[in-house]
C-alpha cells in the first residue's frame, strides 16, 4: 500500500465546515484531527501531510477525519476502521459515495455508524455547496 499521501489537488481538499466540526466537537470531543493542515486544523493536535496519518498510531484517541477526497480516500476509510479495532473512535466526514469500492470494503463492510447529511454543504474556500452528498461514518462506537 502505498502511504505517502499528497494533498496537492486543489479537488481533493475540502475544508470542514466549521458550524459541522463544532457542533460534533460537542458531543464527541474530539482529541486529534488525523489528517489537516496548519491552516485547516480542527483540533490542536493534529497530523500533516509530512506527519503521515496513515504511518502514525491513533488509538485511544477520540479523532477528526476528513480525508483528501482522491484516490486515496479508501486507504483513509481502512486506517479509520483498523485504528478503531484498537481503541481509536474515529468520526469521517467524507462524500456519501455508496457505489464506490471503499464505502463498500469499510464503511459496510465493518458496519460503521453513517450520518447522512441532508443538503450540500459548504465546505471552506469554496463559493459554492459541494457537488457531491456528504456523510458521517463514525469507527469504534
Amino acid at each position: 500500500m502505498k502511504t505517502d499521501i499528497h494533498f496537492s489537488s486543489a479537488s481533493a481538499e475540502w475544508e470542514t465546515p466549521q458550524a459541522l466540526f463544532d457542533a460534533k466537537n460537542a458531543d464527541y470531543n474530539f482529541t486529534l484531527d488525523v489528517c489537516a493542515t496548519p491552516e485547516n486544523a480542527k483540533c490542536a493536535r493534529f497530523f500533516t501531510r509530512e506527519q503521515n496519518g496513515l504511518i502514525q498510531p491513533w488509538a485511544p484517541e477520540r479523532c477528526w477525519m476528513n480525508p483528501p477526497y482522491g484516490r486515496e480516500i479508501g486507504w483513509w476509510l481502512k486506517k479509520a476502521a483498523n485504528e478503531a479495532g484498537y481503541g481509536a473512535f474515529v468520526m469521517c466526514l467524507v462524500p456519501a459515495r455508496t457505489d464506490t469500492a471503499w464505502w463498500h470494503d469499510y464503511v459496510m463492510f465493518y458496519s460503521a455508524n453513517i450520518e447522512y447529511i441532508r443538503g450540500r454543504l459548504k465546505f471552506g474556500g469554496h463559493k459554492n455547496s459541494a457537488p457531491f452528498p456528504s456523510a458521517l461514518v463514525t469507527f469504534g462506537i
